[in-house]
């Protein structure tokens, strides 16, 4: 499929209509952690288990992912424990460290929860060409890394631009 002309936009322009998808992404987390009976922490978690796919993550692994330290997700693990949506076993290279893996139901109700959604970004991304699709899958990883840098800035880990 071919682009199509766009009315042009400035990076502030595109930067508010980012904040406005955020924002909304945030409740939405939010409705389908309640819905699950989940926090958004334990949520975003389950998430990187399921998206681990066949190669469960370690613990620690996981902590990097999530941007949590090990005792953090020491607590989210025992939660997602209780509430049935994963499970620690036993690491097959190393005994001294365990993966994590998702329940099969947890699979099948988070599939539902965001099934629709995703069909529908899925309609969204038909508009665009191969080419505007990398572009976007491109600034999504950027962008993932500045949040990133920005996040260990905003708990002290490095120090801002410029202050060094």
């Amino acid at each position: 499929m071919q682009g199509k002309s766009r009315p042009p936009a400035t990076a502030a322009e595109a930067i508010s209509r980012m904040d406005t998808y955020v924002a909304l992404g945030l409740i939405g987390q939010q409705e389908v952690a309640q819905a699950l009976g989940l926090n958004v922490t334990d949520l975003t978690c389950l998430g990187h288990v399921l998206g681990a796919g066949a190669e469960p993550l370690s613990a620690g692994d996981l902590a990097e992912r999530a941007n949590l330290t090990t005792g953090a997700v020491t607590g989210v693990l025992n939660r997602l424990e209780r509430a049935g949506y994963a499970r620690r076993v036993p690491d097959p290279g190393d005994r001294r460290r365990v993966r994590v893996v998702a329940d099969p139901a947890a699979v099948t109700r988070l599939t539902e929860l965001y099934q629709p959604f995703y069909e529908r970004l899925g309609q969204i991304f038909a508009r665009y060409s191969p080419e505007e699709t990398a572009v976007i899958a491109d600034w999504f990883t950027q962008a993932a890394e500045a949040a990133r840098a920005h996040l260990d800035t905003l708990r002290g880990r490095t120090a801002p631009e410029g202050t060094e």
